[in-house]
């Protein structure tokens, strides 16, 4: 790889906008910041097709038995790490579908580990698998070297960047590049460059959890009921689309165990727990070919 300019990376230009930012008064520096936080989304819709393309990656391999690993260091790491972490509360995926992995170890998600991003590290992925690697530069040495080396073990892989000039995007099968323009604070890639990325992340899990069934028009049918909170959307979901009672609700619920979606199934249908799981199984876990009149 051809050495880096830094001083070159979209990530590293100032902006004019922010020039004079340590003499502004709060609120000034405050609408400055708002006002270059509204151009992420426009950005990250541009780059629609990119996603579509990422998301049809991810949906192939999740469906066929594969896993999906997040990559990065820094700010982009620790954002994997939050997008793996949340998807199994939300989407009742096992821990071992979506991992992420983070320069410098879990200590790193904690406390900056500096000097993490620049060395290597080799991911269990294999054949059938999606590798999304995460950096706002598009240059990160962890990064892409995990990239390089899941590309050569056959898995799929994404980048998602601020840099659409990122010097291994002939190499990977997709880059997801959302140019937000520079930030603020030069160089401090957690601002706009890290809320592009949450977006995007966001999009990535979320509509490839939709297409893997678990969604029922906007609700989270798969959800893990392990909290107060949970429990009672959990119950008002049974109650919403099973059309019962809180308490026939309450005795679905203990009967399929506390899984939401076949819970759902047992009220709308009067199975019994073996019946709809089976007849859940059949419909590949998607709920509205059970319940939809």
């Amino acid at each position: 790889m051809k050495k880096v300019l830094y001083s070159k990376l979209p990530t590293e230009k100032p902006n004019p906008r922010s020039k004079n930012i340590d003499r502004s008064p709060i609120d000034k520096i405050i609408r400055i910041i708002n006002q270059e936080d509204q151009l992420v989304p426009l950005a990250v819709g541009k780059v629609q097709g990119q996603i579509a393309k990422a998301v049809r990656l991810i949906v192939h391999s999740l469906k066929n038995g594969g896993k999906l690993y997040f990559v990065g260091a820094g700010t982009s790491g620790r954002l994997g790490v939050l997008e793996a972490a949340e998807c199994p509360p939300t989407f009742n995926t096992p821990p071992s579908m979506i991992q992420a992995v983070m320069a410098g170890g879990n200590k790193a998600v904690f406390r900056s580990v500096e000097g993490a991003e620049d060395k290597k590290v080799r991911l269990n992925a294999k054949a059938g698998d999606v590798v999304v690697g995460i950096a706002a530069s598009g240059v990160t040495p962890f990064v892409l070297n995990a990239l390089r080396d899941a590309k050569f073990g056959k898995s799929k892989t994404i980048l998602i960047a601020c840099n659409a000039g990122s010097p291994i995007k002939n190499v990977i099968d997709c880059l997801i590049a959302p140019q937000v323009g520079p930030e603020v604070i030069t160089g401090s890639t957690r601002l706009k460059a890290g809320t592009a990325t949450k977006l995007i992340l966001n999009t990535l899990t979320v509509t490839s959890m939709i297409q893997l069934g678990k969604v029922y028009e906007n609700w989270m049918v798969d959800l893990q009921p392990k909290n107060k909170k949970l429990t009672a959307r959990a119950l008002r979901l049974i109650q919403r689309l099973g059309q019962v009672s809180v308490d026939e609700a309450q005795a679905n619920l203990r009967q399929a165990q506390y899984n939401v979606k076949l819970a759902i199934v047992m009220a709308k249908n009067g199975w019994d727990a073996k019946t709809a799981a089976t007849k859940l199984k059949n419909a590949d876990g998607f709920l509205r070919k059970l319940i939809t009149a």
